[in-house]
């Protein structure tokens, strides 16, 4: 009996404890347990701002982001009447679109989160599209909407980019770490806006479910960007670049082309080898940092014609191509070298030995001189460029460490600093606009939908860069290299390319190795610059590795396409040339009738029709045009000499017969003289011209 009454006594003890806790808790602690409580149920908690659009300059979608959901229940809102009335229906909804559940799984779900009470349940993880939203806004139960039927949908804003891998890097990424590259990252603060807050409340399962309580704070979208890329010529870089890269096999490669006059980046590429392919992986073109090779020596030309007396027709001995500094040798590429050569000349064809003896007369005993130049052309400072990562150029100074007897004579023929190539370009694009720096751009403004905040202008970094003589004759060289010089193989027809080649090889552990990074930098027209550009390319493979082989075509490719693009490079047609001595229509000999006619009317020359044929040829009488019949009739060879590859092509292979043509332009013979029967003949061959 006695141990009973002690087990008796400890469990009444126990139990009193217990009820003195609970009572203590309830009572005496009460309130410091529910504030606790609802701090971990209940939590203001941030609500994402719609994300700004980048555009490019003509309004297009550069990114933008897209509003996905994913849809939520509360089971407990629905009375019971429209609960059991669409539960069997709505499962089979669920289970048909989402289709990673049976229709029994759904509506046991349905089911057993109405009975537990719950007040959020997660129907899926899948992000929907608004469009998706909008048809299971009507499916049974909720059709009711979120206070009668319980749907609940999430917004979660996912970052889309129209153009897919279209200047990547440039337009770049932010992650959730609010690190990134490119446009986004830079300008962050202004495209992300400002967040919200309301209150949400936790719910079993980690979930955290919206209280429209008329507490939250709303967020305030961001802001757009709108850059001054053109998505036309953008697809035209990338696309030539990566050609070249994928021809040469090189390392990565990258094209910046400019606007002459305001400094407004048109298209930007970077393309780095990712296995068998080449991708946006790093934005060289502002980042990266390089020996310029042969390009720098417009910055050492520069420097000379403003310091000293020379004259581009003075004479230079360059020998045999080397040159010897202490126990280091200067080479130039050609083989045997150049002998007495022109300053022009010597620049023409990109004599290292020149460069050198030419600064180590003028600038040897004052190099600082020097180093002041590539200040003054700020090629040893950060440009500030709106996109946040720009090289900061690595300038060796005397008396630093580093620099020796030799640094001179390098930097004076592209080695020994290093630079970005946005540097190079702005170099390049001042000696276009006539002398005055500007600073590169490339976002013109930002603001909102239906107002504007800020304008970007063009900053001017210096206003002339050197004397009207210098800058002269600067032009006259980077002519002659494409008239004369290393860039020959890419002289225009049309129309002239200034410019400069640069081959600079490739710095390995502290020795130039047998690899080389090639580039060309210039503007064009030659005689009314427009766009600049300069063109990188690492590594190339094979026989050919140098800028004049391998960088100056892919700028070619883009200057053709520019130029035949936008019609303000093109010189105005004069009317009264029309017609020539020969009293043929010089311009279209011969193609549609209505086409024909309303090219005519648009430059205003007078025209009349004398056929009612489709197809027509043209004659000149007076300051007129006439239109004539070419006398083809059905089943024979039509004549289609004058008229274009397209008109020609189309005109005979209605009549059964396959086309071969030669050269470009317009027709100028076929193998079949007009007017045979059609039948007899299975191919025809066209000679074309220009």
């Amino acid at each position: 009996m006695l141990r009973i009454r002690i087990a008796f006594l400890v469990m009444f003890v126990f139990a009193l404890a217990i009820v003195v806790k609970l009572n203590t808790i309830q009572w005496v602690q009460g309130e410091m347990w529910r504030e606790k409580a609802n701090k971990f149920t209940f939590q203001f908690r941030p609500v994402k701002a719609t994300r700004g659009n980048i555009y490019s300059d003509n309004g297009s979608l550069l990114a933008t982001s897209l509003p996905f959901y994913q849809v939520a229940f509360d089971p407990t809102v629905p009375s019971d009447e429209v609960f059991k009335k669409g539960v069997d229906s709505l499962s089979i909804q669920l289970a048909k679109f989402f289709g990673d559940r049976s229709v029994n799984s759904y509506k046991n779900m349905l089911l057993d989160a109405r009975k537990e009470d719950k007040r959020y349940v997660l129907v899926n993880r899948k992000q929907i599209t608004y469009h998706n939203k909008k048809q299971i806004e009507n499916w049974p139960i909720f059709r009711e909407g979120r206070y009668k039927g319980g749907v609940i949908f999430e917004k979660v804003d996912r970052r889309f980019k129209p153009f897919n891998q279209l200047s990547d890097r440039t337009v770049g990424f932010i992650n959730e770490n609010q690190r990134g590259a490119g446009l986004e990252y830079s300008f962050n603060s202004e495209l992300a806006g400002k967040d919200g807050e309301a209150m949400f409340q936790k719910l079993s399962g980690g979930n955290w479910k919206p209280l429209f309580d008329g507490d939250e704070v709303k967020s305030e979208d961001g802001m757009n960007i709108h850059t001054t890329l053109d998505v036309n010529l953008q697809d035209v870089t990338e696309t030539a670049l990566r050609r070249s890269l994928m021809e040469h096999q090189a390392d990565y490669g990258l094209v910046i082309v400019m606007e002459v006059s305001t400094g407004k980046i048109k298209a930007i590429s970077n393309l780095s080898k990712v296995g068998e392919s080449y991708n946006e992986t790093y934005n060289y073109a502002i980042g990266g940092l390089h020996e310029p090779g042969s390009t720098i020596k417009l910055a050492t030309m520069l420097a000379l014609l403003e310091e000293t007396n020379i004259s581009l027709g003075d004479s230079i001995d360059t020998g045999n191509g080397e040159y010897k500094i202490y126990n280091n040798r200067v080479k130039d590429h050609h083989e045997g070298g150049w002998g007495k050569l022109t300053i022009k000349e010597a620049f023409e064809k990109s004599s290292n030995v020149a460069m050198v003896k030419l600064v180590e007369e003028h600038f040897g005993l004052k190099p600082e001189k020097f180093i002041q130049y590539l200040d003054q052309l700020h090629m040893t400072q950060p440009l500030d460029f709106q996109i946040k990562g720009g090289g900061v150029p690595k300038v060796i100074r005397p008396g630093e460490p580093g620099w020796s007897g030799i640094t001179l004579p390098w930097m004076a023929h592209g080695y020994g600093l290093e630079v970005s190539p946005l540097h190079t370009l702005t170099l390049f694009n001042a000696v276009a606009n006539n002398g005055k720096m500007i600073k590169p751009i490339i976002v013109s403004e930002m603001g909102y939908t239906d107002s504007k905040v800020k304008r970007f202008k063009t900053e001017v970094l210096n206003e002339k860069i050197c004397s009207e003589k210098t800058l002269n004759r600067l032009k006259m060289m980077l002519e002659g290299v494409v008239e004369n010089g290393t860039a020959e193989n890419i002289k225009g027809t049309h129309y002239k390319i200034a410019g400069k080649t640069g081959t600079a090889q490739i710095l390995d552990e502290g020795t130039y190795s047998a690899r080389y990074i090639t580039s060309f930098a210039g503007y064009f027209p030659a005689d009314k610059p427009k766009y600049s550009a300069i063109v990188l390319i690492k590594n190339p493979k094979g026989w050919r590795q140098y800028g004049s082989n391998v960088a100056a075509p892919v700028f070619k490719e883009i200057a053709d396409n520019i130029y035949a693009r936008d019609l303000e490079l093109h010189e105005v047609f004069a009317v009264n040339k029309l017609v020539e001595n020969t009293g043929v229509f010089p311009v279209i000999r011969s193609g549609n009738a209505e086409e024909i006619e309303m090219i005519c009317n648009a430059i205003g020359v007078s025209n009349h029709k004398q056929t009612d044929q489709t197809w027509v040829k043209t004659q000149i009488k007076g300051n007129a045009v006439q239109l004539v019949s070419n006398n083809s009739k059905v089943g024979t060879i039509p004549n289609v000499v004058g008229m274009t590859l397209r008109d020609a092509i189309y005109l005979l292979e209605s009549t059964g017969i396959r086309v071969e043509s030669h050269g470009r332009g317009r027709v100028t013979s076929q193998s079949i003289l007009p007017g045979a029967q059609a039948r007899n003949f299975s191919v025809i061959d066209l000679n074309l011209d220009l």
